[in-house]
């Protein structure tokens, strides 16, 4: 049985005349955590795009949940969270329950009584985030890393079987940088949430996530952790195209 939750298979974009990816076969497995490194410019941003359905392949196809994605029709699988704490307005007057609230939206439709179950989840997203001691607090009361935490709450409280986060450390002070990727390791591992993460830290790979993927324009690894633990500095530089050394954080 395929327990594939994304495949790409022999995907290839460009922007006008510049190729962005060629020939991308990526497939993330039920369960898994992977993480999608590569440097700036090296296509992360446009592969997601093509997964979520912001764009379509001009080569190959996407496929969801075993669906080609033109026919997909159950987005409440997926949830995806963006750098929106580098950038989220301050002066939003909405607290902690009601930003995860409005994650149920698809669910319960636009200005619908959220009853005792709904509200149940509300908590218990919250709860797993680790922010339950500001529930009624005014998101833009939070620091960067909190409000990254509150719309992984708002993201997951739907219940979706897997995850996709777009540097989700941007805007998250150095010294929680690890607690925010504990958290996610529990989302994984506790919850059992699929989990895509795009990042530049190659630091964080070797620590939490399952399965790693190195873009830059081809797919130049795609495997498990421990088979990415065995590539040296040298392999690593020709996919960055300059030095790399990879640092654990639990060091």
């Amino acid at each position: 049985m395929n327990d594939a939750i994304i495949e790409v298979r022999d995907v290839s974009f460009r922007y006008d005349r510049d190729n962005v990816l060629e020939h991308i076969n990526l497939t993330v497995p039920k369960g898994a955590f992977l993480g999608l490194v590569g440097p700036n410019g090296s296509g992360k941003s446009t592969l997601l795009k093509l997964i979520l359905g912001l764009l379509k392949p001009q080569e190959g196809e996407v496929t969801l949940f075993g669906q080609p994605q033109g026919k997909f029709k159950e987005w409440n699988r997926i949830g995806f969270v963006s750098q929106k704490a580098n950038s989220f307005n301050s002066g939003f007057p909405a607290t902690v329950y009601e930003v995860v609230a409005s994650g149920l939206t698809g669910k319960v439709g636009l200005f619908r009584f959220i009853g005792k179950a709904r509200k149940k989840e509300i908590l218990s997203a919250i709860d797993s985030v680790g922010m339950g001691a500001f529930i009624n607090r005014n998101i833009g009361e939070l620091s960067g890393g909190q409000q990254q935490r509150v719309f992984i709450a708002r993201a997951i409280v739907s219940q979706p079987d897997v995850l996709i986060l777009d540097e989700p450390t941007v805007g998250v002070d150095a010294k929680n940088v690890k607690a925010f990727y504990d958290m996610l390791d529990v989302l994984n591992k506790a919850l059992g949430i699929t989990l895509l993460l795009v990042t530049h830290d190659i630091g964080t790979i070797t620590n939490k996530v399952t399965h790693v993927a190195c873009l830059n324009k081809h797919l130049h690894f795609h495997g498990e952790t421990n088979e990415f633990e065995q590539l040296d500095a040298d392999q690593l530089s020709s996919i960055y195209h300059h030095d790399v050394h990879v640092l654990s954080h639990a060091h």
